[in-house]
Formats: structure tokens, sequence, C-alpha cells
């Protein structure tokens, strides 16, 4: 079992940067691949950012840019840093391990661990 605990959320302005972060435990990190996802209300959970076992990294259209994802597999850490925030970037934001398939990266199905969660919030 891998437990996942999310950190560093907040309420910021539009233009302002945030680190999130995910600690994991229980299982080694390396033999994972880890992403970010995020789900504002009303909406469905939807994929950010995947950093795969050979750290190879993957992005949703709409945060390529401006958010990098990262993994620091002896601190057993992944980080996503947030640059130019903006209003709709306004989230729970959601930590994942899993072993999915390369084409299966934004599925939330496929993902089978979870953290808590973090909320994100831009003020406009």
């Amino acid at each position: 079992q891998v437990l996942l605990v999310e950190s560093g959320g907040g309420l910021v302005q539009t233009g302002d940067s945030l680190r999130l972060s995910c600690a994991a435990s229980g299982h080694t990190l390396s033999t994972y691949a880890m992403a970010w996802f995020r789900q504002a209300p009303g909406k469905e959970r939807e994929f950010v950012a995947a950093i795969r076992q050979t750290n190879t990294k993957h992005y949703a259209d709409s945060v390529r840019g401006r958010f990098t994802i990262s993994r620091d597999n002896a601190k057993s850490t992944v980080y996503l840093e947030m640059n130019s925030l903006k209003p709709e970037d306004t989230a729970v934001y959601y930590c994942a391990a899993g072993r999915p398939i390369l084409s299966a990266l934004t599925n939330v199905q496929m993902w089978g661990h979870w953290g808590q969660g973090t909320q994100v919030s831009v003020s406009s």
C-alpha cells in the first residue's frame, strides 16, 4: 500500500506561483509513475501532469509551459511547480501513484493510489 500526502496549496493571485509537494510512504517511490490531477467544483477530475519511472514527463495542454513536475526518489517526494497561475487553475489537486501504460496516463481509473488532495485557489 502506498500512502500519499499532499501539501503546499493555498490562496494566491493571478500570476503568482506555488509549489505542491506529495510525500509518499509504504513502498519504493521509484517503482511507480507519479501524477497530479485536479478537480474543480462541479467538474470531473482531470489530468495535469505525470512523471514516469524513467523521468519522462507529460503535461496537459492547459498547463504545459507553466507547470513543472519533478520527483526526488531519495526523499520519496513528487513536486508540482506552478507558475503564472490563472483563476481557471483553481481546484483541489491530487497526487497519484500507479503503473499505467503510456496511452492511459491521463485516465483516472489507471492510477491505483491517491492522496487526500490540497486546495489551490487563484483570485483574479
